[in-house]
């Protein structure tokens, strides 16, 4: 299977999925977003959007958004697999129709997201508890595209996740971390943790959890993806 990471920062990458990736034998690319340079389609059959500190739904001040929109449209279109990860489920939800916004509050740290009762009957979500620990770093939400329900959600932000046409997966939260990642991810962002809100940890209180909780994270990523990779692409992509 060839995979294809889209970045919107270098400092927010495949982190987990990239070890997954290898770990099943898996083809793996990345490139920058702002590039606006993309694998032809026909030869992926797995698309997999990370996250970054822009807003979805800005093309002025962002304005490769226009050309990653357009290539996640014909992924979707044409029946690749694709995971969109805070940002990169945020882009997801638009360009299949919803709405971007400010959430009420940020939720940065380690919160927990429970299955909704939809959650309870999606298959990619079987294997994983009512409720879990995961990492979380927005301030944007995405409402679920028409005729969809989420399937976790938590007190802070109701939609943190939704299922597609059984290929299309958006995560509001992060799964992908390691503790290397979150203390990139503090170094470089750090000022987000500057809000005092009541869903915003310390820097210390992230790190300090991380080990514990990209554990925990790490089983439900690598059920997730094997799930997805199980379910597999509409139409295979060609070898490279």
């Amino acid at each position: 299977m060839r995979i294809h990471v889209i970045q919107h920062v270098p400092f927010e990458g495949p982190a987990l999925v990239a070890t997954w990736a290898t770990d099943r034998g898996h083809a793996l690319t990345c490139g920058l977003a702002l590039t606006e340079e993309y694998p032809p389609i026909g030869q992926l059959d797995f698309v997999v959007v990370m996250g970054g500190p822009m807003a979805a739904d800005d093309e002025v001040a962002s304005p490769w958004l226009h050309a990653e929109k357009r290539f996640l449209a014909e992924a979707v279109s044409t029946g690749r697999l694709v995971l969109g990860v805070c940002l990169g489920a945020q882009i997801l939800a638009e360009v299949l129709g919803a709405t971007v916004r400010r959430n009420p509050q940020s939720e940065i740290g380690w919160y927990t997201v429970e299955r909704t009762q939809r959650g309870a009957d999606e298959p990619f979500l079987e294997s994983w508890p009512d409720s879990v620990v995961v990492g979380q770093w927005h301030g944007d939400t995405f409402d679920v595209p028409a005729d969809m329900e989420p399937v976790l959600t938590s007190e802070a932000c109701a939609n943190q996740a939704f299922v597609f046409d059984r290929r299309v997966v958006g995560l509001q939260f992060h799964l992908e971390w390691t503790a290397e990642s979150v203390e990139s991810l503090i170094a470089q962002s750090g000022a987000d943790l500057q809000d005092n809100g009541m869903w915003v940890m310390s820097p210390t209180e992230i790190v300090d959890e991380a080990p514990e909780r990209t554990e925990t994270c790490r089983g439900l990523l690598f059920s997730l993806l094997d799930a997805m990779a199980a379910e597999g692409p509409a139409v295979a992509g060609q070898p490279r």
